[in-house]
């Protein structure tokens, strides 16, 4: 039998086909390719899969999300390294109604869009003391959870409703 028909036995894992090409003709330095190929995915790696797929595709969505998970994990390194940096981040919680002030002195308003700047200001006032509260005591500290909880619903609510009407 010939070296070229000739089965070589490899050793591979449980569930695996292996699929051996023989030698190209004029390359007889060059080693024969070995492909690969898993029989059946795990149940793990499909359900890990389908939920990759779904969050690719709700990516824009969930940005409050992302951003509301993001704060917990910053705020807990900032209380882990230093729980003092809640001492510099206090005076930014004030950042949203110095931006509702000059707003309403540049350009005016009345009606919805008042209503919406106002809204916008008590949200991101809420979140930047929570973050300011979660860097300094922690951010599953006493009722910082359930703070974290109603903003970022809140949060995901309105982008969904501000994203459907633009």
């Amino acid at each position: 039998m010939s070296s070229r028909t000739r089965t070589r036995r490899v050793k591979t894992a449980a569930g695996v086909t292996t699929v051996r090409l023989p030698r190209q003709r004029g390359r007889r330095t060059a080693q024969p390719f070995v492909v690969v190929v898993p029989e059946r995915p795990s149940l793990a790696r499909e359900l890990a899969a389908w939920t990759g797929h779904l969050l690719w595709e709700f990516r824009r969505p969930l940005i409050p999300t992302a951003a509301a998970v993001l704060a917990v994990a910053v705020t807990a390194v900032f209380h882990a390294v230093a729980w003092w940096s809640a001492l510099v981040l206090a005076p930014v919680a004030a950042a949203p109604l110095a931006w509702l002030l000059v707003m309403q002195r540049r350009r005016p308003a009345s009606g919805t869009v008042l209503g919406w700047r106002i809204a916008l200001v008590v949200l991101a006032s809420s979140a930047l003391a929570w973050t300011v509260l979660a860097a300094g005591f922690g951010p599953l500290a006493g009722p910082l959870p359930l703070l974290w909880l109603l903003i970022w619903i809140t949060a995901q609510t309105a982008w969904l409703i501000v994203r459907r009407t633009h």
